[in-house]
């Protein structure tokens, strides 16, 4: 039996059983962040970037997966590349649903079945949501003129890499598993500068131009075709508390925004108010209440017409 002191690698002078002894004493007694006091299998980040670029594939073969895919092989690669994805993913899912289960060993074995149950109602969502990117790519397409065609969106359009991560994300925090929709929201928040959390919703015709700085929080809702610039922030504007001071958690405190409105660079929306629909709201508005159908709010002119 090894002593773990006496087995550490030479120090040099730094200390290490000292160092590695209060780091224990951190980690198991003073500091513990261990979720529900069990050490458990968590979700790989470096994973699911590979399960959402197998996803991604899956749904824009030629674009994110193959090049030189022609009519006889593209059905084959797009088979080949879910049954390895979804493969993936049921690992992750299974991994994500112990993080949330109770210390209850009986409910621990139902997690293979459930995982499984998890990843086959996502894969047959994915038509649906093919679809409402396309409805996206569409919403680039007729929004910014110096789109030169649907493939240059796809792959130099940030905009649309952050609806393809959050139209995954969303779907699998509704089928129960929120860890995995965070951490695949923060894939595309590191990639593209875009924070979305997974719990927005957001209708068809969606798009982000430039889209650096953009925030999008928890419980917002967003219609149909509705166009963001950079740097916009769609957010909180005060976080309710109970009467021991602590957040009340998944409360509506974000913007609603109906359909056809459009929000330029550096606008920031704030709290649960209404932007109406067909409404524009100009570049740098600070806006905590909400305005009535087909306005148009202008931070330079400090009015509502």
């Amino acid at each position: 039996m090894t002593h773990p002191d006496t087995d550490l690698p030479p120090h040099n002078g730094w200390h290490l059983p000292h160092v590695v002894r209060a780091l224990r004493e951190s980690r198991e007694v003073t500091h513990r962040v261990r979720h529900q006091g069990r050490l458990r299998e968590l979700p790989s980040r470096e994973v699911l970037t590979h399960i959402m670029q197998g996803l991604s594939a899956a749904l824009f073969p030629t674009h994110y997966g193959r090049p030189d895919l022609n009519d006889e092989s593209i059905d084959f690669f797009v088979g080949h590349t879910l049954h390895d994805t979804l493969g993936m993913l049921n690992d992750q899912v299974r991994r994500a649903l112990m993080f949330n289960a109770t210390a209850d060993a009986s409910e621990d074995a139902d997690l293979a079945p459930r995982a499984a149950a998890t990843v086959r109602a996502l894969a047959e969502q994915l038509p649906d949501i093919r679809g409402a990117l396309f409805s996206d790519l569409q919403a680039a397409w007729q929004g910014d003129p110096a789109a030169t065609g649907m493939s240059e969106i796809l792959l130099c359009y940030p905009g649309i890499t952050a609806i393809v991560h959050h139209r995954i994300a969303h779907a699998l925090l509704r089928l129960g598993t929120p860890l995995l929709a965070r951490l695949i929201a923060d894939i595309a928040h590191a990639r593209t500068g875009i924070d979305i959390h997974p719990g927005a919703q957001i209708g068809r015709g969606f798009f982000i131009d430039h889209g650096t700085g953009v925030v999008i929080g928890e419980t917002c809702v967003i219609g149909e075709n509705v166009r963001l610039y950079q740097a916009v922030t769609l957010g909180a504007k005060r976080f309710p508390a109970d009467e021991n001071g602590h957040l009340l958690k998944g409360q509506p405190r974000h913007p609603i925004v109906e359909d056809d409105v459009v929000i330029y660079a550096g606008a920031t929306v704030l709290g649960r108010i209404t932007i109406g629909r067909g409404s524009t709201i100009g570049g740098n508005v600070w806006l905590t209440q909400s305005v009535p159908q087909h306005s148009n709010v202008s931070q330079a002119l400090s009015r509502q017409s």
